[in-house]
């Protein structure tokens, strides 16, 4: 098995390697559908595949648990695939190349995919145990969580009967989720209008930023490479003209790469104004992007954008609001009000920016992305909203989280943190159509996901197999 082969639990590591062999990219998921459903059928364990390849692996009750309320176990299968600038990784045929360091687990300039394969991993593992005292068990792992949500949205409650979910997508050891923010995506959309150009064509590049998790990491402050480009863009305006501005890949990643491609007769006039700024940006983001590099160099291009065009873009760059707009009043420390700039990119003759807006109260949720429409309107350009997903709701009494705070406190001697999260989680849309089951989501540290830095604590990950099957012996 590798490097992995010695690692602590065994078990668990083992389909964690297992998982890591297989594309499972976001829309990319037919491989790792299918050997979900080929890990059920080796062991004659019911399985249903819906058509957008979520599957539901259900397990009976071990002797004494026959009765026992079912247990739902959930995760979802996709991973962000994001990788370094000199990385050759394919994401669609190279398995995830994984190093160990220490206590550490991490891969080779990519994303590691412990978000959420290490979900999947505690699944299998309790399904391809006989030693583990459970309740009936429905382990159920959907697709495209990382885009969308598409797969939660999809299911139904067909062929799930489960009245307490485990959800096994929290990246803190202990930390116990028990309600999440909602969220939507939101387009602004320009139409492109182009003239062709003899000045001299600059490209200007941003790289080096963190990036991260537009959730769980808004609150770090992590400089947004869209938002750096439009300041610098700005200080400039009058004298250039927008060719092109390209950044970002994810709509819940904060952009670490942006290039623009812009003309002007006198930048060697602006250059030490623009150098200047680029210092002062530097320092800004000294503490937090001590890797964050600005360059301007040398390009060509035969067509810019119009001057009208280019100077509305970069006014309503430099407006739009980004990160953390509203604390939360209720929870210390968490924030509940955010967007995230994610990406900007032509798209059939139109340049598209994907912001994504994320809020624990469906007001302030309405009102950005309200704000973002009525900026869209007052600067020329559509606004086209889309891939909403609802709050999860904290529930004031649940037998489940008592359970489980008990099971923590027996295991460690000491009380898990009950918490929210500013980020979507499944358990939002999966109360929809399970009203009546109890949630709580939990899982090893994780930092860094959705990023080439993305690590795991192989120590952490050991510890929350122990609560997970301690907790399903608890759950009787």
């Amino acid at each position: 098995m590798n490097n992995l082969s010695n690692l602590e639990p065994k078990e668990v590591f083992k389909w964690f390697y297992e998982i890591n062999q297989h594309p499972r990219s976001s829309g990319n998921e037919k491989e790792i559908s299918d050997f979900l459903v080929n890990f059920a059928k080796e062991r004659n364990l019911e399985v249903y595949q819906d058509e957008i390849l979520n599957v539901i692996i259900k397990k009976p009750g071990t002797p004494g648990y026959e009765n026992s309320e079912t247990v739902i176990i959930q995760g979802h299968m996709d991973m962000v695939c994001v990788k370094t600038d000199d990385s050759c990784h394919n994401f669609d045929i190279d398995p995830i190349e994984m190093i160990v360091d220490g206590d550490i687990l991490r891969a080779n300039k990519t994303t590691l995919g412990g978000d959420d394969g290490i979900a999947v991993a505690y699944g299998l593992a309790i399904l391809d145990a006989d030693d583990i005292p459970h309740p009936p068990i429905e382990l159920l792992v959907t697709t495209n969580e990382e885009t969308g949500m598409d797969g939660a949205m999809a299911l139904t409650s067909e062929h799930l009967s489960g009245t307490r979910l485990l959800n096994l997508d929290t990246e803190e050891e202990g930390c116990f989720l028990v309600s999440c923010s909602g969220g939507s995506n939101i387009d602004s959309i320009f139409e492109v209008e182009r003239e062709s150009t003899n000045s001299k064509a600059y490209e200007l590049v941003i790289s080096g930023l963190k990036g991260g998790h537009s959730g769980a990491e808004i609150h770090m402050q992590r400089g947004n490479s869209i938002k750096l480009a439009a300041r610098i863009l700005h200080s400039i305006k009058k004298d250039i003209v927008l060719a092109s501005i390209d950044g970002g890949i994810k709509h819940n990643a904060v952009p670490s790469f942006t290039k623009a491609v812009f003309t002007c007769d006198n930048y060697a006039e602006l250059k030490d104004s623009v150098e200047k700024l680029i210092d002062d940006i530097k320092e800004e983001y000294r503490v937090e992007e001590p890797d964050l590099n600005i360059s301007v160099q040398d390009s060509n291009t035969t067509e810019t954008y119009t001057k009208d065009l280019s100077n509305r873009l970069i006014n309503f760059l430099m407006v739009l609001p980004d990160g953390v707009q509203y604390m939360s009043k209720d929870i210390d420390g968490l924030v509940q009000t955010s967007l995230n700039n994610a990406i900007i990119s032509e798209i059939d003759g139109k340049l598209v920016l994907v912001t994504s807006v994320r809020s624990a109260s469906t007001s302030s949720l309405r009102e950005i992305l309200n704000r973002i429409a009525s900026l869209c309107e007052a600067f020329g350009a559509n606004s086209k909203e889309y891939a909403s997903y609802p709050a999860w709701q904290y529930e004031a009494e649940s037998k489940l989280r008592d359970i489980s705070v008990e099971t923590y406190e027996e295991l460690f001697g000491k009380a898990p943190e009950i918490s929210s999260i500013h980020a979507g989680l499944e358990c939002g849309l999966l109360k929809g159509i399970l009203p009546d089951t109890e949630m709580i989501s939990f899982g090893p540290d994780i930092k860094d996901a959705h990023t080439p830095l993305e690590h795991m604590s192989i120590s952490s990950v050991e510890r929350m197999w122990k609560f997970t099957k301690k907790l399903l012996e608890n759950l009787k």
